[in-house]
C-alpha cells in the first residue's frame, strides 16, 4: 500500500531503497518558504542500519505488512535460538539478535509470534509479560521505607531488576519483559 511522505507515522514498517525500515521517529515541518516535508529516523530491520531521511508530501513510500505467524521456543544454541511452527512443526533457528535483549526472557515452551517478511524472520515478539523467581535480593537497609524505594534482585535467568524491599528470595514474580520492571508478585 502507498503512503505519502507526510502520512508516515512511528511503528510503520516501509520499503525504501530496496530495504525494509521500522520508523522510530519523526518530525513534520512546514517552512515558511518550500512546501511541508516530514523527516523520519527508521531502522533496517535485516541489517540494523539507521535512515535519517526526509520525504517532502509529494514523495510516496510503500508500506509493508508484515506476516505473522504462531511459533514456540524451544532452547538455545550457542548464538541461535530455535523455534517451532506450531502448524507444521517445523524448525528455524534464529539469531539472538533478531530477538534483542529480551532474549534472556525465553523459556523452554514458550509461545511467541514471529514477524515474516517474504517468509524471512524479522522480529519476535514475547509474551508482555514472564513470572520468575528471585534467586538473589539484597537486604533492606533500615530506615528504607519510602514507598518509592526499591532494591536490585537477580532472577532466575540471571536478568537484575529492581524490586519492592518486602521481596525475598524465593519469590516469585511477574516482570514486564520490554521494560524489564516488576509488575507484581505473581499468583
Amino acid at each position: 500500500m502507498k503512503i505519502t511522505g507526510v502520512e508516515i507515522r512511528p511503528g510503520n514498517i516501509i520499503e525504501y531503497e530496496g530495504g525494509i525500515w521500522k520508523v522510530t521517529k519523526i518530525q513534520h515541518t512546514q517552512p515558511g518558504k518550500g512546501g511541508a516535508y516530514m523527516q523520519v529516523e527508521a531502522k533496517n530491520l535485516i541489517d540494523g542500519r539507521k535512515l535519517n531521511n526526509r520525504f517532502r508530501s509529494a514523495d510516496t513510500v510503500e508500506k509493508v505488512r508484515l506476516d505473522t505467524k504462531d511459533f514456540q521456543f524451544l532452547y538455545a544454541e550457542g548464538d541461535d535460538l530455535v523455534f517451532m511452527d506450531k502448524d507444521s512443526f517445523e524448525q528455524i533457528n534464529i539469531g539472538k539478535d533478531v530477538v534483542g535483549e529480551a532474549h534472556e526472557f525465553l523459556q523452554d515452551g514458550m509461545d511467541v509470534v514471529l514477524e515474516l517478511w517474504e517468509e524471512r524472520p524479522i522480529s519476535v515478539e514475547l509474551p508482555e509479560t514472564i513470572e520468575a523467581t528471585i534467586v538473589e535480593a539484597d537486604a533492606v537497609v533500615k530506615g528504607q521505607t519510602a514507598s518509592s524505594s526499591y532494591k536490585p534482585a537477580i532472577l532466575d535467568n540471571g536478568v537484575r531488576v529492581m524490586v519492592p524491599p518486602h521481596i525475598t528470595s524465593g519469590t516469585r514474580i511477574v516482570v514486564h519483559v520490554y521494560d524489564r520492571e516488576y509488575v507484581r508478585r505473581a499468583d
